[in-house]
């Protein structure tokens, strides 16, 4: 009874101490999310501001660039931006024909063969695949002067087509693994329900696992369009041809001629990178949950 009543007489003071270890808690927890929302503010800005920089440049004369080189300057000169697509507007389709082209070849041997490697049992699977992984760690610079060799005596040299062979191969090594990892981990009851109904090898490919593997799909896509809208060297060494330039070597021959045109100059910088920035605001989502899935160990 006595120990009762010394419980009960400690509540009522337990009360207010409890609640007061609560608020400096929660006072706590704000003064950490801000904290963390300002670092995060600071970095969302240092590394937007080179983009912000490059808009408010793309529509300044060239006194207002000298006159106000961080700050916005009025009036606007959108006048920039019919200049620079006059130029820039071939290697945006090279691009685009590129870009495409390597898509539509990665798309089709990549998820085949992860198809292959995800859902079949052949002698020396594992090792065939681990030899097509190992090719991820061979740098791109090694095999730069037999490639260029190889597309000269294929005389492809100064064409588009010997932009397109090298990232479909290229990007086709990174779509087979990240593809067939992610096949790997959708339950194979699925499969043989399908085949349970009648379904061959093709159907199931085509109708069953192309729908599952829309994220993983979008994953390749994207990364395969940053590899030809990032690739500079390669088209800058085969391609001679001004209408066959990529965005990358057709914007620093752009760069040579605009010289002392600041504003065209970065009006077609920023033509350049509306692609990629529509691509990744509607397809990030795929994206990412390509890039969860694909990392995980497969079966």
């Amino acid at each position: 009874m006595l120990v009762r009543e010394k419980a009960r007489a400690a509540e009522p003071a337990a009360g207010p101490v409890a609640g007061r270890a609560a608020k400096v808690w929660m006072s706590r927890t704000r003064r950490t999310d801000l904290m963390a929302g300002a670092v995060l503010s600071v970095l969302a800005f240092a590394g937007l501001f080179p983009y912000l920089f490059m808009l408010a440049a793309s529509v300044k004369d060239n006194e207002q660039f000298y006159a106000s080189y961080w700050a916005p300057a009025w009036p606007i000169r959108l006048g920039n931006y019919a200049v620079a697509w006059e130029q820039v507007s071939p290697y945006l389709f090279t691009s685009f024909v590129v870009a495409g082209f390597a898509i539509v070849g990665t798309l089709a041997l990549a998820s085949a063969a992860a198809f292959v490697f995800a859902r079949y049992r052949f002698p020396g699977r594992n090792l065939l695949f681990g030899l097509v992984a190992a090719l991820l760690m061979v740098p791109a610079v090694t095999s730069l002067i037999p490639l260029f060799v190889l597309m000269r005596d294929l005389d492809i040299l100064d064409t588009r087509l010997v932009l397109i062979i090298p990232h479909v191969t290229g990007s086709t090594v990174f779509g087979i693994v990240i593809m067939r990892t992610y096949m790997a981990q959708i339950p194979e009851e699925i499969f043989e329900a399908a085949r349970v109904d009648g379904a061959g090898g093709i159907r199931v490919f085509v109708s069953l696992m192309m729908p599952l593997a829309r994220p993983v799909v979008g994953t390749v896509a994207l990364v395969t369009v940053l590899g030809v809208w990032n690739d500079y060297f390669w088209p800058l060494l085969t391609v001679q041809t001004d209408e066959f330039r990529t965005i990358p070597a057709g914007l620093a021959f752009f760069a040579n001629q605009n010289v002392q045109q600041w504003g065209p100059l970065f009006a077609g910088y920023t033509l350049a990178s509306l692609p990629l920035l529509v691509l990744f605001t509607f397809l990030s989502k795929w994206f990412l949950a390509g890039i969860q899935g694909g990392i995980v160990s497969g079966k």
